[in-house]
């Protein structure tokens, strides 16, 4: 793999890996990286298309905004060229809406792979599907001027591509849901006191902060942080007593990688 190699460019999507660094990059600044299933695809796809090498993964998006959200072109009749309109697919059966909406939901499940740690690097408007592609990321590094909104609750509809609940663990039910119901802004100080943001930082500055952590998680042997980020990530849904369990196996598990390494 050769330094910045361009693996996928597609439908407002392109992905790069520079070593042990992804990023994938929203290309479409006229509209603000507005959102299409066609972009959906296009970000499963990025997933699977990662090598083995790749450890951190940076989200970005050109332009004066991550992303404004869906593109309202799918709730016209005509929809997307080559796509079933979302109006006449809430017509369609049930099992069959289940499916598509699940399958849209792929583009933003795989940034938690335990075996990479992903950034989203947040810029301007990070509306709906914006907002939610953003918290499908590990950690979250903003601009002074981010605005963060959940608007579907507002448009009649509901938060369907996965962010509810990383939402609710970062910023907690009441807060969350408050969020959401009034479709109101969280702009960057909230976001960075609440948990939603990592880091707050110039605009100017975002891209080299995101490149920064980056260098800094790498710093740590791969399997360690790997398997640190699993028990992080499944305390949330461990008692006490199963955490201090699942720590001791963990650490038995890299104490005999090491030992086994020494001989």
């Amino acid at each position: 793999m050769t330094s910045l190699d361009t693996v996928l460019d597609k439908d407002g999507v392109r992905l790069t890996v520079d070593d042990a660094v992804a990023t994938v990059t929203l290309t479409n600044p006229a509209k603000r990286n507005a959102q299409s299933p066609a972009l959906w695809r296009a970000l499963t796809e990025a997933g699977r298309a990662l090598p083995g090498s790749v450890r951190v993964v940076v989200l970005r998006g050109e332009g004066v905004s991550f992303s404004a959200g869906l593109d309202r072109q799918a709730f016209t009749p005509e929809g997307f060229d080559g796509e079933p309109s979302f109006l006449d697919m809430g017509r369609g059966p049930e099992a069959d809406l289940d499916a598509v909406i699940a399958e849209y939901q792929s583009a933003f499940t795989w940034w938690r792979r335990n075996d990479l740690v992903s950034i989203a690097a947040v810029q301007g408007h990070a509306i709906g599907a914006g907002f939610q592609l953003a918290l499908a990321c590990d950690l979250r590094i903003v601009a002074e001027d981010v605005q963060f909104a959940m608007r579907e609750t507002s448009l009649g509809l509901v938060p369907d591509l996965t962010g509810t609940h990383p939402l609710v663990h970062l910023v907690g039910y009441a807060r969350a849901l408050e969020i959401c119901a009034t479709g109101r802004f969280v702009h960057a100080e909230e976001a960075e006191r609440t948990g939603l943001a990592n880091l707050v930082v110039p605009a100017a500055e975002l891209d080299g902060a995101a490149r920064d952590l980056a260098g800094a998680l790498l710093a740590a042997p791969r399997d360690a942080l790997i398997e640190t980020k699993a028990l992080l990530s499944g305390a949330v849904s461990r008692t006490y007593e199963e955490q201090r369990t699942a720590e001791r196996a963990a650490q038995g598990r890299r104490l005999r990688e090491l030992a086994g390494a020494s001989d």
